[in-house]
């Protein structure tokens, strides 16, 4: 039997609604948030594209069919997400973040909890859900083994029935909600005991939305992806029922792993938009402009094997996306290699892809006279955000590495690389 890339005709239907979605819904967004000067009222502007995407059943499909979602396959999210990343990467971002948000619950949540915190996000309120993960010194070493003054900081203290959470997060995208008082839904990575390693303490815990203790205490302004929330936010002696832990203590080392694999190669499609956003930019300018020449630029060699060269990266980039995704779904979100190696390559190729489309287009790409600058502003987040590549990323391929059980084919085969949970 073959390997076969050719679209279902389901598939090449919801990438070209997805494709009409962006062009008609998505592509007003830059000109909307360009006049506001602050990151979170950009942020706050972007709500009825929200709401659109909302209603066009995109949330809906990140959920469960058990609490009344759809179950987008990964492979099917990431086509669609490549079209909408391609005309805008704020709004498709603040859904993303939202699916980040609610993976503890839809991996690991019991069936109460994924009723409870679920099911509202399966209507037509544009509900929305962020993962407090990165703590104020970085979230590199949120798995480090000292259990004194390393890795999460940010502590939950059982009192009686309830939890008491108290710490610190920033870069928690989606962490305002859309009024600066919080998302509908909030997952809290923390330390249940202070005195014990992460393997032993480590937490996710749910927060709903209108807790008291919950303040957002500064945003951090980005150079691109410039209406996506970075807030800063405490948590003073927060108290939300024992029954919101997500498994227990200890569990969280799996659960937040788990939840980046989702998010990675899902990325690796946002990648894949931005740059053909600059690939189909550089592409239209070398076809009409001669720059005071006798004809078109595209009819230099050195532009032609430019183009040449960022498009078969474009394409290189797509299909290992969607290998990743596809192991992501047949392994039932178990993959702990592609999916990493996606994020690492598909984000650090878009920075070398949009930067040669600036030296295609030259001088005027740095320009607010062209969209490229701007795609570059975005690109630049892709390798440092949701789990950085060095810190994260690659730390977490070189674990998997390191382990006796790890077979270096076994990706390649739709199998486990490393069958067994690391210890």
């Amino acid at each position: 039997m073959s390997i076969d890339f050719t679209l279902s005709e389901e598939q090449l239907g919801l990438q070209e609604a997805a494709r009409t979605f962006a062009a008609k819904t998505l592509s007003v967004v830059a000109e909307v948030i360009a006049p506001i000067p602050t990151p979170d009222q950009r942020f706050y502007a972007i709500k009825p594209f929200y709401q659109e995407m909302v209603d066009a059943g995109f949330l809906k499909a990140l959920l469960p069919t058990a609490v009344g979602g759809t179950s987008m396959a990964q492979l099917d999210f990431a086509l669609a997400a490549e079209e909408l990343s391609k005309v805008d990467i704020n709004t498709p971002t603040a859904l993303l973040a939202t699916g980040l948000g609610l993976q503890p619950i839809i991996r690991f949540g019991s069936a109460e909890q994924q009723v409870t915190f679920l099911r509202p996000f399966t209507g037509t309120e544009p509900l929305t859900a962020a993962f407090a993960f990165t703590e104020v010194t970085g979230g590199a070493n949120f798995d480090s083994a000292d259990p004194a003054a390393t890795g999460v900081q940010t502590v939950a203290t059982l009192d009686g029935g309830e939890w008491v959470i108290n710490g610190a997060k920033h870069y928690t995208t989606n962490g305002t909600g859309w009024d600066g008082l919080g998302p509908d839904v909030m997952t809290v990575v923390c330390r249940t005991d202070p005195s014990k390693p992460p393997q032993e303490s480590l937490a996710v815990i749910i927060v709903p939305r209108g807790t008291p203790g919950f303040e957002v205490t500064g945003v951090i302004d980005t150079i691109g992806h410039r209406a996506t929330i970075s807030p800063r936010i405490t948590f003073t002696d927060v108290r939300v029922p024992a029954g919101n832990i997500i498994g227990r203590p200890g569990d969280g080392m799996e659960i937040v792993r788990k939840a980046f694999n989702w998010t990675a190669s899902a990325i690796g499609a946002a990648c894949v938009g931005r740059m053909r956003a600059a690939f189909d930019y550089a592409y239209e300018f070398a076809r009409t402009d001669k720059r005071s020449g006798p004809v078109p630029v595209i009819n230099y060699q050195n532009v032609g094997y430019m183009l040449v060269d960022i498009k078969t990266r474009i394409e290189a980039a797509r299909y290992f996306t969607w290998k990743a995704c596809h192991h992501f779904d047949v392994t039932g979100g178990d993959d702990e290699e592609l999916g990493h190696m996606v994020k690492i390559f598909c984000s650090e190729l878009s920075v070398q892809v949009v930067y040669d489309a600036m030296r295609l287009v030259g001088v005027d790409s740095y320009t607010d006279m062209t969209p490229v600058a701007g795609i570059m502003q975005d690109v630049l987040c892709f390798p440092v955000y949701d789990g950085g590549n060095m810190g994260v990323r690659r730390r977490q391929l070189h674990a998997l590495l390191s382990r006796p059980d790890y077979d270096p084919v076994a990706s390649a085969q739709g199998r486990l690389a490393a069958p067994h949970p690391p210890m």
